[in-house]
């Protein structure tokens, strides 16, 4: 692909100065690739997670400004990524539950995606962006795509599994909730992704267009199926259950779930608690996806150099939500615990980044002012969220006072020190409010909002989280 080779110097000038000068107008389009991961937790090496083997994940953020605060706006799949693609932030009316659609909450937003092919750009989708692949299909250049004729599992077992659950009369007849098998990387579903995305890379190397290509991971959200490869990398005999593997002090019981996505796969008890040994093989499985999927990561990546595409190509690889692993007796999401809301979000400008951490408070939302800015296009005016361009010449100045999210009746405010939650009806009667102090208690174990030393943060808190809320339910402005 033909670029100017001070294309991005021009960029990493445009960086350094101040934000209202930040423009790329007079450069080259750089390409972005946008790697999504489904139910990612920052459980990984590079996040100080020192058992977890990720080695491609770890070597991307070395060359990256990696975000060690960063939060989705609802840990639930379809709401997370409809309020990210548009910038927009949720409401107790919009971008509500996982079957969420752009087209149906925000039919007039431009997109992300869209905003991208409207200036001119490749867009490609692979595997997992928007929870239903036909969703905001005008923004793809071509149609988004998905792996077809790919079973969700490999091994004998699992297999004569499902047929017996095919027989049950009931929408909980799913497979096993984990899977290891002697298969190579391209039976699952991941393993074709990458492979799409590589190939896709090569036919847009011949193009000399300027692209957004988005590759989107499924694992490792349930089931935990994964090559035995992956499996090997832990030993089950040190995995051990949280220590927070109750429900928290003084938690309101609305905080608290079924874990009801988890209980409608084969071997897992319809309620009550997972015996400890499923418990354990659960962890075990959900390390063993996301190994799984550092690999497909790695093989993408590495196809990137190979093409000599890297320098010109800002990468940016988050998650849709974070993912109980039994704390608070929790599993999936889907709840307002700091487990469910922070995710892992790493962002790659060459000739810019170089291995840089951040605490800034970041939102998921702000990933679309930010790559437009890196772009050199004009941001829409509906965004709601902030771009990050100043963080990488300065990680650590002042930067937001607090990040927002929210699932169901629960609101959820994070700063520096606290998360605080209230828990609502539509008419606004109060039904339970949560505070931690992550100053003391980084595990969400016990909560505080009855603590009258407290009480003037609380009250503060309180009052910046329903203002947020006022200010989420206006309609936005008229996109572009």
């Amino acid at each position: 692909m033909s670029r100017s080779p001070l294309a991005f110097l021009t960029l990493l000038i445009f960086v350094l100065l101040p934000t209202s000068a930040m423009t790329a107008k007079g450069a080259d389009k750089p390409n972005v690739l946008f790697i999504a991961i489904d139910d990612l937790r920052p459980m990984l090496n590079c996040y100080g997670e020192e058992h977890m083997v990720t080695p491609n994940i770890d070597k991307l953020a070395k060359s990256s400004l990696l975000f060690t605060q960063a939060y989705c706006m609802v840990p639930t799949c379809g709401a997370s990524r409809a309020s990210m693609m548009t910038g927009l932030r949720p409401t107790h009316h919009r971008f509500v539950n996982y079957l969420t659609r752009v087209s149906e909450d925000a039919p007039k937003t431009t997109t992300l995606n869209t905003h991208f092919k409207n200036h001119d750009y490749t867009t490609i989708s692979n595997g997992k962006i928007y929870h239903h692949p036909d969703d905001q299909a005008h923004g793809w250049s071509e149609p988004a795509w998905r792996p077809k004729g790919i079973s969700t599992y490999q091994h004998p077992e699992s297999l004569r599994i499902v047929e017996e659950r095919k027989k049950i009369k009931s929408r909980r007849n799913r497979g096993p909730a984990f899977e290891s098998a002697d298969v190579e990387d391209d039976a699952y579903a991941d393993g074709r992704i990458a492979l799409k995305t590589i190939n896709d890379l090569r036919r847009l190397k011949k193009a000399g267009k300027p692209f957004f290509l988005a590759s989107g991971f499924f694992k490792p959200h349930l089931p935990f199926v994964a090559p035995q490869k992956y499996w090997d990398l832990y030993d089950f005999d040190k995995i051990q259950l949280p220590e927070t593997y109750h429900v928290p002090e003084n938690a309101p019981s609305i905080s608290i779930h079924s874990s009801g996505e988890l209980r409608s796969y084969a071997g897992i008890p319809p309620k009550g608690p997972i015996d400890d040994m499923t418990a354990r093989k659960l962890i075990h499985g959900y390390y063993a996806c996301v190994s799984y999927t550092d690999a497909q990561v790695g093989r993408i990546l590495n196809e990137l150099e190979r093409l000599d595409l890297a320098k010109e190509t800002i990468v940016v690889l988050w998650s849709d939500h974070g993912w109980n692993l039994g704390e608070h007796t929790l599993w999936c999401k889907h709840s307002c615990y700091e487990t469910s809301m922070h995710i892992p979000l790493i962002i790659r400008v060459p000739g810019v980044t170089s291995g840089q951490t951040t605490a800034a408070l970041v939102e998921s939302i702000d990933l679309y002012p930010t790559l437009s800015e890196l772009c050199g296009l004009e941001s829409p005016h509906h965004l709601t969220g902030r771009s990050v361009v100043p963080l990488f010449s300065n990680p650590d100045q002042s930067w937001k006072e607090f990040a927002i999210g929210r699932y169901k009746q629960g609101d959820t405010l994070r700063t520096a020190e606290y998360r605080y939650t209230e828990y609502t009806q539509p008419t606004g009667k109060m039904l339970g409010r949560m505070l931690y102090d992550h100053r003391a208690d980084a595990e969400e174990d016990h909560n505080v909002i009855d603590q009258k030393s407290l009480s003037s943060e609380i009250d503060e808190l309180g009052k910046l989280l329903n203002a947020q809320k006022g200010q989420s339910q206006k309609k936005p402005s008229k996109s572009r």
